[in-house]
Order: C-alpha cells, then structure tokens, then sequence
C-alpha cells in the first residue's frame, strides 16, 4: 500500500510540477475575449505579450523591457510566487525520487527514506500554496479590471479573460496540494 501511494504521489508531482513550469514560463495568462470579428489573438503573459494573426498565423512577441523595470503589482507578485512554487517544486520531486521505496539509495534505513518523503510532501505543501495564490492572485486581478471597466461603461475594443497559463498554473498547484495530502498525511 505504501509503495502503491508512492507511485501515485510522484506520478502526480512530476505532472503538477512540469503545469506549474509550464504555467511560468509560457505567455498566455490573460487572452483577448471579445466577441467581434477579430483578425488577431492577443495574449499576455509574465513575461512578454503576443499577437497572433488570425489570416496568416504570423506569431508576433513583445518582451517586456526588463525584469526590474515597472510593471503592475499583479505581473511582479506572480512572478515571484511563480518562481518560489517552482523551485520548491522541483526540490520537493528531488527528495521525493530520494525517499521512493523503489529506489536504492538509503535503502537499508527506511526510517530516513520515509522522513524524506514527509519532507517532500511539506516542501511541495509550501510551493503549493504559493503557486495557487499567484495564479488565483492574477485570476482575480483580470476578472476587477474587466468588472470596473464594466462598472464605469469603458470598453477600450479589447477585454481579456483568464488564458490556459493561468489555468495550468491553478491546476499544477492544485495537483501539487494533492500530492503533498497524500505523502503527509496518507503516508504514515
């Protein structure tokens, strides 16, 4: 039972890890939803924003100046908890690859392998919940500057709604939260 819950704990980290690394690094947290005749994609992400041209499919990319230069609160606060749930992500997958029964590394202490899958499940509880608040912190964030342009009668041509990074990013802490459940408190 215990090597089965193992399995499914890091079969579901290296999935959540890999949405939460996605989720970081790729540039479609807000898409354009408007629902007139458009003949470009837009998309925001953390890092740079994209226009793709509906015709012709010619992809077109602005990085944002730089990485300390101003930019709103929403974009600088889930770029650090982005980060922060990647890392202690990975270092959570690392200890945990560690801590496997199956693996022979410290295989004659099983005290220890188990501590160590603990440890990883506590790690991957923290990232976790920082990658979740990031990704719900920008969800939020596009959902009251599309409600006060509403409130207000503004309609600038172009509204944006939550994009598939955003969502891989709530999944992959979702997924990560589950894992860290299963090896904290399943595991004993």
């Amino acid at each position: 039972m215990s090597s089965a819950l193992q399995m499914t704990a890091f079969g579901l980290t290296l999935l959540s890890t890999l949405f939460l690394l996605l989720a970081t690094c790729t540039d479609c947290w807000m898409v354009n939803a408007d629902d007139s005749l458009e003949v470009s994609h837009k998309c925001r992400g953390l890092w740079r924003e994209c226009v793709t041209n509906m015709q012709d499919g010619v992809r077109t990319c602005d990085q944002y100046d730089s990485i300390l230069a101003d930019h709103p609160v929403k974009i600088v606060v889930t770029r650090t908890l982005m980060i922060t749930a990647d890392l202690l992500a990975g270092l959570a997958l690392a200890t945990l690859v560690l801590g496997l029964d199956c693996i022979k590394f410290l295989k004659e202490d099983p005290c220890v392998k188990l501590r160590m899958c603990y440890g990883a499940g506590v790690t991957l509880g923290i990232g976790s919940i920082l990658g979740l608040v990031g990704s719900v912190w920008y969800a939020v964030d596009v959902y009251v500057e599309r409600a006060m342009l509403v409130s207000h009668n503004i309609f600038l041509g172009v509204h944006y709604d939550f994009g598939w990074s955003c969502w891989l990013g709530m999944a992959g802490s979702t997924g990560c939260f589950v894992a860290s459940v299963l090896l904290t408190c399943c595991l004993y």
